[in-house]
């Protein structure tokens, strides 16, 4: 039986993930700092170079994808039947799919990125600044990656429900769109291209939460922020899924992921409630009128003058990031939305997506702001001495029970980071056997599990700082931009033979 499952393992995806991960480590500790010398020039290379068209292409794709909306597309039913779930539980398993270990650090501390270097021009540190900075977070968490996710989306649903093809591969996809035969060639480059994308944003998510937990622990307990209990904690992380994984508990740590979201939204609405509830609406209200006010703009902006590199920092980077998701969330949300309409499944996510994060960062962000302008706390200059992790740890301690509220804020973070790493090998493994299966091997998801930890350890190691990490987005979601923009052009073509077909009907 054994010798079955072997057989049935893609061996050239998982020899060349093995020989590109220990490359990439080999690479890392052989000379760290000239690594990341390396790794911050590409970054600055390649979102400088290509930033400005990945801007104006999602730009494009938020304006195609609220046009199918609102246009007759938005009518077509995917699939016979009804959908299982009831409209707040689909919903909120978008609002889930938008959620996870890094965003527990990003709610608390993004504003301050954008407080001391805004973009639009605005002057560093003033009071447009603090005013501004939430909307910059309302843009990289809200309708643009949202419209992404829609559009990569509603193409997996019509080649699924609408043209019957039961595969849910993204080589099938293509191969459908450029209507060439799926080979075994073609799979193998799209799954290595879907396999680095989604190992690019896992990087950049496991090692930040770690960082943020390691944190926190240590302003907790007092023990020592060091790379051992760094080690400790992915150790401990990384050895609950693979467990998990290996015994076939994942439908258990799917089910603590989604208890995971509904504490977020618990862990804000205390926030609400303990902090200034007014000053945090205010903020929130205004937040959204400036974000609205300047959408185009601040979606499109580029400093010419080379004054600032703002979109390529955060703009670009977050586009990129979202993107190194898209593969997994347009499955997922194919998987559900059986018997929804096009209409239903863009608003959705569209709507339902920001609702969920802005209010969750807009809780988290604006109690961050009132706690910094009355005074209490210099938020951003922790982010200024590279200590924004510690930054977390020292805003949650000026909630009443401070050191509760840490513990319970960090035990999210590990749920959601297990979960997140414990769904992620799954599909990999999905991936990495040659035959379908909702049930791959447990040796082959063990295997996945390991491999998962061993970049971000090497990165925890060499102490790779954010825009190291950011570098890993970058260098993966490139690639699958392109498969991103193949599926735009056939979502195009098979809308207009719909429309022909209606024209001659």
């Amino acid at each position: 039986m054994q010798k079955n499952n072997q057989r049935t393992y893609d061996l050239f995806l998982i020899i060349t993930s093995i020989l590109a991960v220990f490359l990439v480590i080999a690479i890392l500790l052989a000379n760290p700092s000239k690594a990341l010398e390396v790794a911050n020039f590409l970054f600055s290379k390649l979102t400088h170079t290509f930033g400005s068209f990945v801007q104006l292409f999602e730009f494009i794709c938020v304006v195609f994808v609220i046009y199918l909306a609102f246009s007759k597309i938005g009518n077509i039913k995917l699939g016979d039947g009804e959908n299982p779930y009831s409209n707040t539980a689909w919903i909120f398993m978008f609002i889930c799919a938008g959620l996870g270990s890094a965003t527990m650090y990003w709610a608390f501390m993004e504003w301050a990125y954008y407080y001391l270097a805004p973009g639009l021009n605005i002057t560093p540190q003033s009071a447009e600044a603090l005013r501004s900075a939430t909307s910059f977070v309302y843009l990289h968490w809200g309708i643009t990656p949202w419209s992404v996710y829609a559009l990569s989306s509603i193409a997996m649903c019509f080649h699924f429900y609408i043209l019957k093809n039961k595969n849910l591969k993204i080589s099938s996809l293509i191969a459908n769109i450029l209507h060439i035969k799926q080979s075994a060639v073609l799979d193998k480059i799209i799954d290595v291209v879907f396999l680095f994308s989604t190992f690019g944003g896992l990087v950049l998510t496991t090692t930040l939460s770690i960082i943020t937990i390691s944190a926190g622990i240590s302003g907790i307990f007092g023990v020592s922020d060091d790379f051992y209990l760094k080690f400790i904690l992915l150790a401990s992380i990384t050895a609950v899924f693979t467990f998990s994984s290996f015994v076939g508990l994942s439908r258990g740590m799917a089910i603590l992921a989604k208890i995971s979201c509904v504490l977020c939204f618990v862990f804000a609405i205390l926030v609400f409630i303990l902090g200034d509830s007014v000053f945090i609406l205010n903020n929130i209200i205004n937040s959204i009128g400036v974000f609205f006010s300047n959408y185009v703009s601040m979606s499109l902006y580029n400093d010419i003058t080379g004054a600032s590199s703002f979109n390529a920092d955060w703009t670009v980077f977050y586009w990129l990031y979202w993107i190194t998701y898209t593969p997994a969330v347009s499955i997922f949300v194919t998987k559900i939305s059986k018997g929804r309409t096009i209409r239903q499944v863009i608003f959705g996510l569209i709507v339902g997506g920001c609702i969920g994060t802005w209010f969750f960062f807009g809780v988290l962000s604006s109690y961050a702001i009132d706690v910094f302008q009355s005074g209490i706390l210099d938020v951003p200059g922790f982010i200024s001495s590279n200590a924004g992790e510690a930054g977390v740890v020292a805003l949650i301690k000026t909630l009443p029970f401070g050191s509760i509220f840490a513990l319970f804020y960090f035990l999210i973070m590990m749920i959601f980071l297990a979960s997140h790493m414990d769904a992620t090998a799954f599909t990999i493994s999905c991936v990495s056997t040659k035959i379908n299966s909702e049930n791959p091997s447990k040796y082959l998801k063990v295997f996945w599990c390991i491999m998962l930890g061993l970049i971000p350890l090497v990165m925890l190691y060499i102490k790779a700082d954010l825009n190291t990490l950011k570098v890993a987005v970058v260098l993966s979601a490139a690639p699958f931009l392109i498969i991103l923009a193949i599926s735009f052009y056939g979502l195009i073509q098979w809308i207009k033979r719909i429309k022909n077909e209606n024209c001659k009907s």
